[in-house]
């Protein structure tokens, strides 16, 4: 199969996390069932790793909203412009905050191999707002705009 790291984190939003089951409970057998679904070990191991790292980062304490982004090379050179503008469109309609919109970024370029297309940076989003307590409401809109269920622009 040629599934990466990003597919297997889809089959875990989709089949475990909206229900907020505990992961890492019951990760072996959760591994084993990705195993057996056609993912390869080694992206499997990957992808709890970048989850496991997502959680490692607790909760982040509220930026100040003034805050201003320049984006490193590395960064320019793995999100392009499209990528850097749905980033900052988020923020500004306070659908990331500053500490969030760092988390997406950091877990972004986590995905070493992984071109980071625009599509898979909303899914992205979405699984760092599921992860964060006091989000529901930025992860519903969030959610909304995955799903095009709204009309938004970016500029």
């Amino acid at each position: 199969m040629k599934e990466n790291i990003f597919d297997v984190l889809m089959y875990l939003f989709e089949n475990y996390m909206e229900e907020e089951i505990e992961l890492f409970s019951d990760s072996d057998d959760i591994r084993t069932e990705l195993v057996e679904a056609g993912f390869e070990q080694m992206n499997v191991n990957k992808a709890f790793s970048w989850l496991e790292s997502l959680s490692s980062q607790g909760n982040l304490r509220r930026a100040i909203s003034s805050s201003f982004r320049i984006f490193g090379e590395e960064e320019i050179a793995r999100l392009d412009m499209d990528c850097r503008n749905l980033l900052l469109y988020l923020e500004h309609n306070n659908i990331l905050n500053p500490a969030n919109r760092e988390l997406v970024i950091d877990r972004a370029m986590a995905l070493e191999d992984e071109e980071i297309s625009l599509e898979k940076l909303k899914w992205i989003v979405l699984m760092i707002l599921l992860s964060q307590p006091d989000e529901e409401l930025a992860f519903s809109r969030m959610e909304d705009f995955v799903y095009d269920l709204v009309p938004t622009y970016i500029h």
